[in-house]
Formats: structure tokens, C-alpha cells, sequence
């Protein structure tokens, strides 16, 4: 009877570490990664460059997207565009995006040309007309509900500030 309790015991014992996995500790498995939605070798201003020249033949605007692959924010705002048939809808219609990476100070010339709106941490949305001229910036913070962005502030904003295709 002992022998098939420390039986049963022992099974169990080793069912139960090959399933479960400790919460922390060197033997904990590393975060499962996030898709890279940002080029971290990408020439912004070589993007900026050529939605700059789309949006004039399209008179749509262009959005920036200032952000980094490392940040959970930026994930949430890039699953909302697209996720949300509104949103998506919206984008497809007026805008063209241009994920700007600035992990690691990367375009940090392209955050300066448009006044820093990192300072406000990413990501920071800003809306060029098709003169390339700023017509704001956005501290995607102002969108949040609790723990994601609120797909009706956003979609407000992107009302007021998208434009329309003619």
C-alpha cells in the first residue's frame, strides 16, 4: 500500500513538472515576443518621403506612428487600427501610417523635426498635411480607457484630424 501511494505520488509528482511551469526564477520560459511592427533599420524620412508623395496625388494625410517594437502601448494602438472595422476603415480612407521606430534614440532626428512627440512616451501620433507640415500631435495617453485605448476616442480623433479623401 505505501508503495503504491509513493507510486501514485511520485506520477503525479512528475506530471505536474512537466506541465506546470514555476513563475519566476532562471527556470522561468521568457516572455513569448512580440511581432517587430516597427522597421528598427528603417529610414524614416525616407518613408515620411514617400506617403508624403502618395497623399498629394490622393489629398489624404499622413500619420505618424511613433513607437518602439519593445512597447506594449504601441502593440495595442496597431492591433486597434486594424482590428476595429471603423478605425481600419477610417485609416484606409484618409491616411497613410508610417510606423516610426525611436527604440534607442533610432530617428531621433525625425522625432526632433516634428517638435519631439515622444516626450510624451509612445506612442505619439502625429498628422502631417501634404505639405509635410504638422497639423498635430497626439499624446496617445489622452485615448486610453483603463487598459487599451478607447476605440471611440480614437476614431474621434481620427475624425477631427484625418481628413477626408476627396
Amino acid at each position: 500500500m505505501k508503495t503504491r501511494i509513493l507510486l501514485m505520488l511520485g506520477t503525479i509528482t512528475l506530471l505536474v513538472s512537466a506541465f506546470c511551469v514555476p513563475a519566476f526564477g532562471a527556470d522561468s520560459p521568457a516572455k513569448p515576443s512580440r511581432p517587430a511592427i516597427y522597421g528598427e533599420k528603417a529610414n524614416a524620412a525616407q518613408q515620411i518621403a514617400d506617403a508624403l508623395a502618395l497623399v498629394k496625388k490622393e489629398h489624404m494625410r499622413v500619420l505618424l506612428q511613433f513607437g518602439a517594437n519593445r512597447c506594449g502601448w504601441c502593440h495595442k494602438l496597431h492591433k486597434l487600427f486594424q482590428s476595429d472595422a471603423e478605425i481600419a476603415a477610417k485609416l484606409k480612407e484618409a491616411c497613410v501610417v508610417v510606423l516610426v521606430d525611436v527604440n534607442k534614440g533610432h530617428n531621433g532626428d525625425i522625432n526632433k523635426q516634428y517638435e519631439n512627440p515622444t516626450r510624451f512616451g509612445p506612442p505619439a501620433i502625429v498628422i502631417l498635411g501634404g505639405n509635410a507640415k504638422a497639423l498635430t500631435t497626439q499624446d496617445t495617453g489622452t485615448l486610453e480607457q483603463g487598459d487599451r485605448h478607447d476605440p471611440k476616442k480614437v476614431l474621434a480623433f481620427l475624425n477631427e484630424w484625418a481628413g477626408k479623401k476627396s
